[in-house]
């Protein structure tokens, strides 16, 4: 459990650096010269880098270990956030923004890592746990960055999140490497392409994540340019919505996994009804705090995938479901951007309308029954 506690400290660090410029960077990227679809592009672009690492690093967590995977993931944050501060014109901070999207590979070595060192917890509530971690941190994050834009710029916030990660990074070196796990050479488990209840939830995951994150490459634009918020405003939204991460993590992971995947879609249509239809910052800043139902959405996935396949499959498993995660992240900003041209209040009541429809998927395809200590994942014969 020690290692889960450093690694705890070290993504909470890392939640302050990265909440600082995280929220900002649809107001950046205008302030570099971008349009609406331009920056609707970038985000693509930004969920396709995720979208092509994250079966590699799996396959790679499974063959040499996760403790590598994390490392190469922390030092490349740290890389592309210092190309970020130093760019001067879009072309560069972009390449500088796509790296950074590439370090997403971290996933499935993270949450691997997680599951496989979680001692006597549950994998949803140790998932929820070291997601809360994360969000804690970056409940400080954007507050400050808001600050520290409106007094000397957006590009000085990403000069500061760049030493924070410096202090994130070396406190991820003194982790414990987690042995290599294997399978029984004469009775492997299913391939993961053969294993039908497991490619079935791979569907829903893309729907689901494509509704959900829908409504939220946009919204700081639209609250900048529609609804008159200034920097600092909207940094404190962020900071809210960080704190709505931690705590619906925390209430949520104490639920079974599947009642939590259900409740966390519900409280984004919320947030979807009061960034369109609030009328002031109190409004905006309750929506920001049920957006927190998205994270935790994300992580209860994963608590849902392990009872459907073997330990030895854990991280590609995982990198097979963030690659389809990150699909759907590719596809909805380019949808958000054609609803935001047409009308830039468009996409909250199309964002609500379709959560209502992946409610319905969710209650009949997601996984009912949950790992429980002592029991080995559910997987199938080979042969089927």
């Amino acid at each position: 459990m020690l290692d889960l506690v450093l690694l705890s400290i070290s993504l909470f660090t890392w939640g302050i650096g990265e909440g600082m410029f995280i929220y900002f960077q649809p107001i950046y990227l205008q302030q570099l010269g971008a349009n609406t679809m331009t920056i609707a592009a970038v985000f693509s672009a930004f969920g396709l880098a995720m979208m092509v690492a994250h079966i590699p690093a799996g396959y790679l967590s499974d063959r040499i270990g996760r403790k590598p995977l994390l490392i190469a993931a922390w030092v490349a944050g740290l890389l592309a956030t210092w190309i970020m501060y130093l760019a001067r014109a879009l072309p560069l901070f972009i390449a500088g923004a796509l790296l950074y999207g590439l370090t997403a590979f971290v996933s499935s070595p993270l949450n691997s890592y997680v599951t496989a060192g979680r001692g006597n917890l549950s994998p949803g509530r140790a998932l929820t746990l070291i997601s809360a971690a994360y969000n804690l941190g970056a409940v400080l994050g954007p507050v400050s960055g808001g600050w520290i834009g409106e007094r000397s710029g957006l590009r000085t916030v990403y000069l500061v999140a760049a030493c924070i990660f410096i202090v994130s990074t070396v406190i991820l070196f003194f982790l414990r490497g987690q042995p290599v796990e294997a399978h029984d050479a004469a009775a492997p488990p299913a391939r993961l392409w053969e294993n039908p209840r497991f490619v079935s939830f791979l569907g829903l995951i893309f729907l689901t994540v494509f509704v959900l994150y829908l409504p939220q490459p946009l919204a700081p634009k639209f609250l900048q340019n529609e609804r008159g918020l200034s920097l600092e405003s909207i940094g404190l939204l962020g900071s809210v919505g960080s704190l709505g991460n931690t705590v619906l993590a925390l209430v949520l992971g104490q639920l079974t996994a599947r009642i939590g995947f259900l409740l966390g879609q519900v409280l984004v249509a919320a947030f979807c009804v009061f960034i369109w239809q609030g009328t002031g910052l109190p409004w905006y800043a309750l929506g920001y705090f049920l957006l927190g139902g998205f994270r935790s959405v994300r992580s209860l996935t994963f608590a849902q995938i392990r009872p459907l396949i073997h330990s030895a499959q854990m991280g590609l498993a995982y990198g097979v479901a963030e690659t389809f995660s990150s699909l759907a992240m590719v596809l909805a900003p380019l949808l958000a951007g054609v609803l935001y041209t047409r009308d830039p209040a468009l996409v909250y009541p199309v964002s609500a309308g379709l959560v209502v429809g992946t409610l319905i998927l969710s209650g009949i395809f997601s996984p009912r029954e949950q790992a429980r200590e002592g029991i080995p994942a559910i997987s199938l014969p080979p042969e089927l």
